[in-house]
């Protein structure tokens, strides 16, 4: 993977790893947490005395504050702990400066795409806090960076991956046109390419594609999808088979 992670050509918006310097200046912490409903795991996760949950590409740690303080105020019904974790480690030092929950909130650097880093930090951060696995995974805009460097097998190996270590997941995937507006951004900066663009599968109708991984091969159910924000995006939320029973998807109006 490249190792340059600045944006190219003096564009901000021209990045390779969706790691925007001014992200939080355009696109709020407060449009998505508006979108979560308490209610949805207010059941399971009040019988929760400790929870531990994972923020994937959390830039500089804004969201991931205010998501601890949502769901320690909103949802759980003892002790929230959160991993904020991004690929850019300049992102990651700003997370950590303006952390005002140090002891609830963490912050590292790591490629979720790579095994063995990944796999080491999320197994420390577990073990320390007594857990086998997450009870929440954030992926907010997370998906197309990962599929647009890894390809259609990266994603869904990642997908697979992620699922593999929690009972929740929340996704926020880009619509087609995102990827489109990125190589595009990108060749316009000089800052090259995604070289595996043109063969990617998974297109068109990325949203449904990736509903059909974690569905299918990842055994997790979609219990409610909201309406699409100012970005035209749509949060999903999902929950392992493994637990009980779910109701049938809901739409937030």
């Amino acid at each position: 993977m490249d190792n340059n992670l600045n944006f190219k050509g003096g564009d901000p918006g021209a990045v390779k790893f969706g790691n925007f310097i001014n992200y939080y200046s355009f696109n709020l912490p407060e449009n998505r947490l508006k979108l979560l409903p308490d209610h949805l795991w207010r059941k399971s996760l009040k019988t929760t005395s400790h929870l531990v949950a994972l923020d994937v590409g959390c830039n500089s740690g804004d969201l991931t504050q205010c998501l601890y303080e949502f769901l320690i105020d909103r949802c759980c019904g003892g002790t929230c702990h959160i991993l904020g974790v991004d690929i850019d480690p300049v992102l990651v030092e700003r997370a950590r400066h303006s952390n005002i929950h140090r002891d609830n909130v963490l912050y590292d650097c790591v490629d979720v795409t790579c095994d063995q880093d990944r796999e080491e930090l999320f197994s420390q951060y577990l073990w320390k806090h007594g857990r086998a696995k997450f009870d929440i995974v954030f992926c907010f805009s997370v998906t197309m960076w990962i599929h647009l460097n890894s390809g259609d097998e990266g994603l869904t190996k990642f997908l697979t991956d992620i699922c593999r270590q929690t009972d929740w997941l929340v996704v926020e995937p880009q619509p087609w046109k995102c990827y489109k507006e990125a190589e595009r951004r990108l060749r316009r900066s000089g800052g090259g390419s995604f070289p595996l663009f043109p063969s990617l599968t998974m297109r068109g109708q990325v949203e449904s594609d990736i509903e059909s991984v974690l569905q299918q091969q990842c055994q997790f159910t979609k219990v409610l999808e909201t309406s699409k924000t100012r970005w035209n995006r749509k949060l999903s939320f999902y929950r392992t088979n493994s637990l009980s029973e779910v109701d049938m998807t809901q739409q937030i109006e």
